[in-house]
């Protein structure tokens, strides 16, 4: 069911040259959901944001936000707002200015938009920083601040163009809840563009799978790691193994999979590598028909029997647990 906020994308294409960059492509975002485009370097999830933004021309179909046609609008006419993988802070202005920049530029006077800025900010958690310049701020300050300068704006879609891929892993992992956080007090359409599956599934509601400038799969985060349509989606959100059996491709989760003595099992192969994680054990192992598979052992499990590179071993699995692929 549509709402009156809801984003559209009907048959959004996008050429350079010969090239087919995004391929008529078709989704309907729902007002206030957090949505990740997830896929590949080069697949058009980029260049899909980007056209939603105003900063790329759109080649052919349209871009529908609010029952209106924002394609042919310029940026600052379409309501939403985009923040930058660099975050593209001025480096003279101040933290506050650099906020309340876009109000300066619509002329907007300086007591009222001092206000707005410092309100962002109490948002972000960056109040205490509003006289620095962006230099003397880390990679995670100076990422909150691009996140307050493009929410003064008060958009209907926030558009996030890989915004964490600058950070360090611990760094990603908090900022990940701030922005999670921010999305459910603000109530607005998240728009967020990644190549890694563990943020998109520990951000969105939805997930849209990319893959050669179209849509592979769209749905919610679970569905899509769960039920996997095609060969591509259960081998890129990760997880997964592929397996070949005589009635067709099957998907199979890591920790799905049990690994028992030769001819025990559904599959016989052996191991050609092992991984220690922690609370398990990845193995590597090759399998009948030249099959790569991943299985996940209980950290306990493994130590208790442990497993050798060579080593010959039976694969099982629960007939309930093979998801059929549609491609």
């Amino acid at each position: 069911m549509r709402t009156e906020l809801d984003l559209e994308l009907v048959s959004l294409t996008k050429r350079y040259g010969d090239t087919v960059a995004v391929a008529g492509i078709n989704h309907l975002f729902h007002a206030g959901s957090y949505a990740c485009l997830l896929g590949p370097s080069g697949c058009g999830k980029s260049s899909t944001l980007r056209m939603i933004a105003g900063h790329e021309e759109v080649s052919d179909g349209a871009i529908v936000l609010g029952g209106q046609d924002i394609s042919g609008l310029p940026p600052a006419k379409r309501g939403t707002a985009m923040m930058f993988q660099n975050y593209a802070l001025f480096p003279h202005l101040s933290v506050a200015d650099n906020v309340a920049f876009s109000l300066k530029m619509k002329g907007v006077d300086r007591d009222t938009r001092r206000k707005r800025a410092m309100d962002m900010l109490d948002l972000v958690h960056m109040t205490d920083f509003a006289e620095r310049l962006p230099a003397q701020l880390s990679g995670g300050q100076q990422q909150r601040v691009a996140l307050a300068r493009a929410l003064i704006t008060n958009p209907q879609v926030l558009l996030l163009d890989e915004p964490l891929s600058a950070l360090d892993p611990f760094l990603r992992i908090r900022m990940r809840g701030e922005l999670k956080r921010l999305q459910r007090e603000l109530g607005i359409t998240f728009l967020h563009v990644t190549h890694g599956q563990d943020e998109a599934l520990a951000l969105a509601d939805e997930i849209v799978v990319m893959n050669n400038a179209v849509i592979e799969q769209a749905g919610p985060a679970r569905v899509v790691f769960n039920e996997p349509k095609t060969q591509f989606v259960a081998r890129f959100m990760g997880g997964h193994n592929v397996i070949a059996l005589p009635q067709g491709h099957f998907a199979i989760r890591s920790d799905q999979i049990a690994v028992t003595e030769p001819s025990q099992g559904q599959l016989d192969g052996h191991v050609t590598g092992i991984e220690y994680q922690g609370s398990s054990v990845a193995l590597t192992l090759m399998a009948a028909g030249e099959q790569e598979i991943t299985a996940i052992v209980p950290e306990h499990r493994y130590f208790a029997k442990p497993i050798q590179p060579g080593d010959g071993v039976g694969l099982s699995w629960d007939e309930q647990n093979l998801h059929a692929l549609t491609a």
